[in-house]
């Protein structure tokens, strides 16, 4: 059994909801999983006691969220030295749009740039609309861009894009590639005395 980190940051939702599954594939395979908000980091955390991190943001005006930013370079070594990915959630990557496809992929290559750091996976995943917990202008905006790349546009209702089943597959390598790196407690029913 591994310990993992998975630390996010969620504006409407939608990244919490995809940690809280991509924790529960990882506690599926019997891996104990801390789950923590970036902007609520217990000042305690050591980052160095966990076999692998992952990181979780969300897409909000071409920018993902300052505590994410902040937990990455703080730690930087410590996700450089162990397994670690990053999922990037945006509505940008749900689009049927290759150039809206790629201007997602754009964001998280420049995010990873920026704080200087090489995960070992890395995600695109896409969002939500979540036109019930946006104030009226940005409902509006959202709608318009929406309409745009022919969208849904009924803010009456919100609309999940994530792609469950890719998020499934996310977390089993993650979990994959931090079980090859992590030595596993011997099974004292596999022990045999040489003589």
């Amino acid at each position: 059994m591994a310990t993992i980190l998975l630390v996010y940051e969620s504006s409407e939702g939608q990244t919490a909801k995809v940690a809280s599954f991509v924790a529960s594939e990882l506690r599926d395979r019997d891996h104990r999983v801390d789950v923590e908000r970036a902007s609520d980091l217990p000042s305690t955390l050591d980052v160095e006691r966990y076999d692998g991190v992952l990181i979780g943001a969300s897409v909000h005006a071409g920018e993902h969220q300052t505590p994410v930013r902040r937990f990455v370079t703080a730690n930087r070594d410590t996700l450089s030295s162990a397994p670690s990915g990053f999922f990037s959630v945006s509505l940008s990557a749900a689009s049927e749009d290759e150039q809206s496809r790629e201007a997602a992929a754009e964001i998280a290559e420049d995010f990873l740039a920026d704080v200087e750091w090489e995960p070992d996976q890395v995600a695109l995943v896409p969002g939500a609309l979540k036109y019930s917990k946006y104030g009226f202008f940005k409902r509006l905006l959202l709608r318009e861009i929406a309409r745009r790349e022919s969208g849904d546009t009924d803010t009456s209702q919100d609309y999940e894009y994530t792609d469950w089943d890719s998020v499934a597959e996310f977390a089993d390598d993650f979990a994959r590639l931090v079980e090859e790196a992590t030595p596993m407690a011997p099974d004292s029913g596999d022990a045999a005395s040489s003589e």
